[in-house]
């Protein structure tokens, strides 16, 4: 009396094909290449260029190191590096922890 009938609804039929299921892919793809092109390029890139730099040290160069210490490379080793921060004070570093090689004459 107070409840009508309830009719079920018949469900639409499903697209089915290659076509439909490529087009739900295509959002995710695009987002990966976007996400590749404006994120891990660039850190790629920058990855490289630091990498080419620290190679590249030799004894005296001026350097800015990681914790914003600016130095003259006395000593050059394979992994560690010797920073003279002023006449007789001298701090042994990891390659790793110079950022930048200044021009020289930098450091008066």
């Amino acid at each position: 009396m107070f409840i009508s009938e309830a009719f079920a609804q018949t469900a639409p039929a499903a697209a089915e094909g290659a076509g439909s299921s490529l087009l739900s892919m295509l959002p995710l793809v695009l987002m990966f290449v976007v996400l590749y092109f404006i994120m891990i390029r660039p850190q790629m890139k920058r990855q490289k260029e630091h990498k080419a730099m620290i190679d590249a040290i030799a004894k005296g160069d001026e350097v800015v190191t990681a914790g914003g210490l600016l130095g003259k490379i006395s000593k050059v080793g394979e992994s560690f590096v010797h920073v003279e921060l002023a006449s007789g004070v001298e701090v042994q570093l990891q390659r790793t922890a110079i950022t930048q090689v200044l021009p020289k004459g930098t450091i008066k």
